[in-house]
């Protein structure tokens, strides 16, 4: 590797950014970087460690305060339009036009670029061919998946057969199988044309599959190398733990994490990863008064990250939680969300198709999918903003087909997408969503001050929404959907694109809420995060596959000696149900 001719080199790199009159913050503290020709570099790291940053100075769309960056051998400051027409970049929202079809979207990168008809003659075959695309030429791109939109902004970026390519963020909100195929069409061109590629990515698992890996962390490098590597800092840090008898294993989390000595814990099969710090390793691991039984357990990519960045990122809020508590005996009898044979339909298209399940009060479901599956309608019914065509639909004792609006009233809301008012402030954004739900006078004013609180936004109060970090402003979307103290919380992709640490703080405040009696549905993507959910249905056409706890979805995919992960798990079950179908059709 260290014979290979460098793509992208930085050298004491700065770039600072005027928050507001008063403040600056400073994205990047001055990186040193190297990226080889044909190499895969992962950029990882928490909101705001500066990847995004980096990635908009490689490709000469910002210039650098100080320091200085050569890209396929060019200045970037002296040459951003020479270095912007010999690289790609897909940043995290890829302008396609929706109106236009995808051969269109793909003429029009074209026209854009400069590639003459005799260049699209070679390019146009290989780029359908890698995207599987080919079949959908003439579909509006609007019309599209989200694996499949991600897929043609790929093939757009790719038009000019650049010589390196950056990826910020190119997989968040796309399920795991189009996440697998975009990394194939990346692998491939690695391994065939000797392409150069950065990725920003917040799924560590892909990290651990790049030949570099760069941590970062306001706007620093804590460590870089090859994933396994940075992985063995971890080693002999590693293990699993197993509650008692009828303790979900997000309740144990959630305390697990809460704990000095404890770097990381995350469900996994009915049990509990966790990281400790190397200086605790002696001490027993007590909990309650408790002590836990421990199972040494090899060490993982997202291990090493979370070692490295608890060592930088001070002191982490220990409260305790409640008291550990099993489930309830009586939880079954107490059914708060009741799907009979939903069906829903689209002119001839059929989105859902007979789906039956139902949701017990104080469970966190997850309804999981590929993009397409029909999980997104089934949850916009669940939620009342979509008619059913035909079943019972039964939410919080209410008939949603009779009795939306009194329904309505009892459910909270956190889309995927951000969809508070981003030029509001903290507090305005409250007060605005308060008054919606029917708060008023002291009422109102106990629930802002309570939820400001809680998720420690008081710092952030007169702060533009727009302005907040990522980890805050879930927080804040949190806070809006809970004013109203709902009895049920949907949940739309909630984490897409969050880091890790932010997902464990989301999924703390998610578990405190479900011991409360709160019920969760939840749609996500990140497949681990399937983990802390009761049971979870997997829908894929419309129709249900499986369904059942994360410990038996597992079992229904066991292949060989080798248990399963979740998202392996997902792909089969997946997979195994579309090869039926089709050896049907055929």
């Amino acid at each position: 590797m260290e014979d290979r001719p460098l793509s992208l080199v930085a050298r004491d790199l700065r770039k600072s950014f005027r928050r507001d009159a008063k403040e600056t913050v400073e994205a990047l503290g001055g990186i040193s970087l190297t990226v080889r020709k044909g190499t895969l570099t992962a950029l990882v790291g928490p909101d705001g460690a500066g990847k995004t940053t980096l990635l908009r100075l490689a490709s000469g769309l910002i210039l650098p305060d100080s320091g200085s960056l050569t890209v396929v051998g060019l200045d970037v400051a002296e040459k951003p339009q020479a270095v912007q027409d010999r690289i790609g970049y897909m940043p995290q929202r890829f302008g396609l036009y929706e109106d236009l079809s995808v051969q269109e979207n793909l003429d029009l990168y074209a026209d854009l670029n400069g590639v003459s008809p005799a260049e699209r003659r070679t390019v146009y075959p290989r780029l359908f061919e890698m995207t599987q695309l080919g079949p959908f030429k003439d579909r509006p791109a609007g019309k599209l998946s989200g694996g499949m939109k991600q897929k043609l902004g790929l093939a757009c970026t790719l038009v000019r057969a650049p010589e390196l390519l950056l990826l910020d963020e190119p997989t968040v909100g796309v399920d795991p199988l189009s996440r697998r195929e975009l990394w194939e069409i990346v692998f491939k061109l690695i391994r065939e044309d000797g392409l150069s590629v950065v990725v920003a990515t917040s799924y560590l698992d892909e990290a651990e599959r790049c030949e570099h890996a760069v941590l970062m962390h306001a706007g620093e490098i804590l460590a870089e190398g090859p994933p396994a590597e940075i992985t063995a800092k971890a080693d002999g840090c590693c293990f699993l733990v197993k509650g008692p008898e009828g303790v979900p294993a997000r309740s144990l989390q959630a305390r697990l994490f809460a704990l000095p000595g404890v770097v990381d814990a995350v469900p996994e099969a009915g049990r509990v990863r966790i990281v400790r710090r190397p200086d605790r390793l002696e001490e027993p691991l007590t909990l309650e008064g408790l002590q836990l039984e421990t199972e040494p357990t090899g060490a993982r990519f997202e291990d090493a990250f979370m070692m490295l960045f608890d060592s930088v990122a001070g002191e982490r809020d220990h409260t305790s939680p409640a008291p550990l508590a099993a489930s309830p005996e009586n939880a079954a009898d107490g059914t708060v969300v009741e799907v009979r044979d939903l069906v829903r339909k689209f002119g001839d298209f059929t989105a859902v198709d007979h789906v039956t399940f139902s949701v017990r009060r104080g469970e966190v479901y997850g309804l999981l999918g590929p993009n397409g599956a029909g999980k997104s309608t089934t949850f916009r019914m669940l939620c009342g903003l979509l008619p059913a065509t035909a079943g019972t639909l039964r939410v919080a004792g209410n008939d949603l087909l009779k009795a939306g609006a009194k329904a309505r009233e009892r459910l909270g809301y956190v889309a995927q997408k951000f969809s508070l008012y981003g030029q509001l402030t903290v507090g305005e954004n409250l007060e605005f969503f308060a008054s919606a739900y029917g708060l008023r006078g002291n009422r109102k004013k106990e629930r802002i001050a309570t939820l400001t609180a809680a998720f420690e936004l008081e710092r952030f109060r007169d702060l533009p929404s727009g302005q907040l970090p990522g980890g805050f402003r879930q927080r804040l979307a949190l806070a809006a959907a809970l004013l109203h103290e709902p009895d049920i919380l949907f949940l739309d992709e909630a984490t897409s694109g969050a880091d890790p640490l932010a997902r464990r703080q989301f999924w703390g405040r998610i578990t405190a809420l479900s011991e409360q009696g709160v019920t969760v549905i939840v749609t996500t993507h990140f497949m681990e995060e399937a983990e802390y959910c009761d049971r979870v249905i997997i829908l894929d056409a419309g129709r249900n596959l499986a369904e059942g706890t994360p410990v038996e979805i597992r079992e229904r995919a066991v292949s060989g000696k080798t248990a399963p992960s979740m998202e392996e798990a997902f792909i089969a079950i997946v997979e195994r149900e579309r090869a039926k179908r089709t050896e049907k059709a055929a």
